[in-house]
């Protein structure tokens, strides 16, 4: 009968006799195939476990599309949103704080060590950028504003009206006018944290405002010539050059100095490092004068005649002057000569003013119609506009927006100091009624611009224009009255000295190159110290080698022994100085022969040989050469 076919075979169980039986027999010599020799390979086992996982997550996703939506996953995703924003905004940041292009492809450099100090050089400029954009953003919040224009519009046309309809209430208080036509021009100036204004009237009308408020807090009539205005420290005092001096008001408007050293000043400035006051007049004179102890610490001699234009760099405190030969020099209370001097113009500086956040760029207008941008790094010319008539004043924001006025109307350019050329002003303003620009200042850490004219002040909003973010140590728009006096206490504390001002801010703690002539004397000095030091030393050297065997072990014996007293020795220590007598004795009396030699102890040619001797007789005959060796 027809055998069955064999049941398979599991995959430990050991085949049966009655299933070996239909199967073929192994030629000899062959290994017989047992169920252990079916294993998987690799392969197999890697794309069994590939299927195993493909199939749970399929079920994973089955199973979670089938559950509810809960509140908690609406979280997760927001957190996730949220987190890859965080990190493209920091990444957008910290591009501008990278330092040049990174390194493409590091794998293709072939030397190991190369290789990882390049790594390790792009890591950290890498963490570098990342820490600075994460300071930026929690430590400088505040974006500054700027006015943007939609299709054909240009920001220049757009008036102060429009600009205050755009803004919010508390901004729209801060475009005002105070109509004061019979005391003007007016000078004006802000205090360094921006909360204080004081308006200096040509004729004599002083004032002070709390500008924040808009609150009058002094005025006062001096019934003179008020050239220009400047606030000390903060806004507790100020400073005005009158017709003959200089003087000190209190924020109530009492005079509590005159400053006769100041004699006919046209222009102020005050340096809060160093809490120094200058001014420069009609005699061209530059003065230093601490307000802190009332010294004046130094005054130089411009010789270029009266001066009205003067600037400080708040860099360097360096002050800047423009004089009427078209020139601006750079002076230090140090140095009694110019540290710089350029030449800007082909008429006289009208004005001048320095960027005051870098300290980099300066500003200056002239007669000749133009308003330059000079570099003060190189001291070369970065751009130059024009004007239909000289400007007659220029001021520069903290954020770098350059405002110049030419008759009555003022022209605000934004980023005119470096960069490509603009062509357009950013804004531009007229004052009415035919009023005619004195001079303005930039309100500090605000969108403003205060502008004093022959008709009083104006205040014109100026979008971009300020710092966003303060810092409250230097400067705090809204300290109290406590927080003003320890301001006031850390910066007496903090006073620089006036040795501290010069052209490089950076070199003020760094080590200064001695000059050639001095290296020269220091060397020779040096080489002549050393020259004597090596003579002393051969001196000392060769006293100790002539002393050298004085102190041995014979020498110290031979010394002893001097000192012992010994009959032979005693003898002929004796018989000695008996032979030593006697013969001194023989030299005397052989001296006193008319014989005897200049020696004393023999005869010269033709004398006789003495007494004394044991010579012959001398025979009657003797020659006179042969006298001397007879008696």
């Amino acid at each position: 009968r027809a055998e069955s076919p064999p049941r398979p075979l599991s995959r430990f169980a050991p085949p049966s006799p009655r299933a070996l039986r239909g199967m073929a027999r192994p030629p000899p010599g062959a290994m017989i195939p047992t169920p252990l020799d079916d294993r998987p390979d690799k392969a197999t086992k890697k794309k069994r476990r590939l299927d195993a996982a493909a199939r749970a997550a399929e079920a994973l996703d089955t199973s979670v599309a089938r559950a509810p939506h809960s509140a908690a996953d609406d979280v997760i995703e927001d957190m996730a949103r949220r987190e890859k924003r965080l990190k493209k905004e920091l990444n957008a940041r910290a591009k501008k704080f990278a330092k040049g292009e990174p390194v493409a492809k590091t794998s293709k450099i072939a030397d190991r060590k190369t290789k990882a100090h390049v790594r390790y050089a792009e890591k950290l400029a890498d963490d570098a950028a990342t820490s600075a954009a994460l300071f930026e953003k929690w430590l400088l919040p505040h974006t500054p504003g700027a006015i943007v224009a939609e299709g054909d519009e240009r920001t220049f046309r757009f008036k102060q009206a429009d600009i205050a309809a755009a803004v919010d209430v508390n901004a729209q208080r801060k475009a005002f006018d105070l109509e004061l036509p019979t005391l003007g021009p007016y000078a004006v100036d802000f205090t360094p944290n921006g909360r204080d204004l004081v308006l200096g009237g040509r004729r004599g009308h002083l004032a002070m405002v709390r500008w924040g408020s808009y609150r009058l807090v002094a005025e006062e009539h001096v019934k003179e010539v008020v050239k220009d205005v400047k606030f000390l420290h903060n806004g507790q005092y100020f400073a005005a050059a009158q017709r003959k001096y200089a003087y000190i008001y209190d924020k109530r408007g009492i005079e509590i100095h005159c400053l006769k050293d100041h004699v006919t000043p046209n222009a102020l400035e005050f340096l809060p490092h160093h809490f120094l006051l200058c001014s420069i007049g009609e005699q061209g004179v530059l003065r230093y004068q601490d307000v802190t102890h009332g010294a004046l610490v130094a005054q130089h001699r411009t010789k270029l005649g009266a001066c009205e234009v003067m600037r400080y760099n708040p860099q360097n405190a360096i002050v800047h002057c423009g004089h009427g030969n078209g020139t601006v020099t750079l002076w230090s209370p140090n140095a009694g000569h110019a540290r710089v001097k350029m030449l800007c113009h082909r008429g006289p500086i009208r004005s001048l003013a320095i960027d005051p956040a870098e300290g980099r760029y300066m500003a200056t207008s002239g007669a000749d119609a133009q308003v330059k941008i000079w570099d003060l790094r190189t001291y070369k010319e970065v751009h130059a506009y024009y004007t239909p008539t000289p400007a007659t004043y220029v001021d520069i924001s903290q954020r770098g927006m350059l405002a110049l006025a030419y008759g009555g109307r003022v022209q605000v350019w934004d980023a005119a100091l470096s960069g490509p050329k603009q062509q357009s002003p950013y804004l531009n303003h007229q004052l009415l009624n035919g009023r005619k620009v004195r001079n303005f200042r930039f309100a500090p850490y605000d969108d403003a611009l205060g502008v004093g004219h022959s008709g009083g002040f104006t205040n014109l909003l100026v979008p971009g224009a300020g710092e966003p973010n303060y810092d409250s140590m230097v400067a705090n728009p809204f300290e109290t009255r406590n927080q003003r006096r320890e301001q006031e206490v850390s910066q007496v504390m903090d006073k620089l000295p006036p040795e501290t001002i010069q052209l490089d801010a950076d070199a003020v703690g760094k080590l200064r190159a001695v000059p050639k002539e001095v290296q020269a004397e220091r060397r020779k000095a040096a080489i002549e110290a050393q020259l004597a030091a090596r003579r002393e030393q051969r001196d000392a050297n060769a006293e100790k080698t002539r002393m050298k065997g004085k102190n041995r072990v014979s020498k110290r014996y031979r010394k002893k022994q001097q000192n012992v007293v010994d009959d032979k020795k005693l003898r002929a220590r004796m018989k000695a100085e008996e032979a030593k007598r006697k013969s001194a004795a023989a030299k005397a009396s052989g001296a006193r022969r008319a014989g005897d030699g200049a020696e004393g102890g023999g005869a010269m040619p033709g004398q006789s040989a003495g007494a004394a001797s044991d010579a012959p007789e001398a025979p009657k005959d003797v020659s006179k050469a042969l006298r001397r060796f007879y008696k």
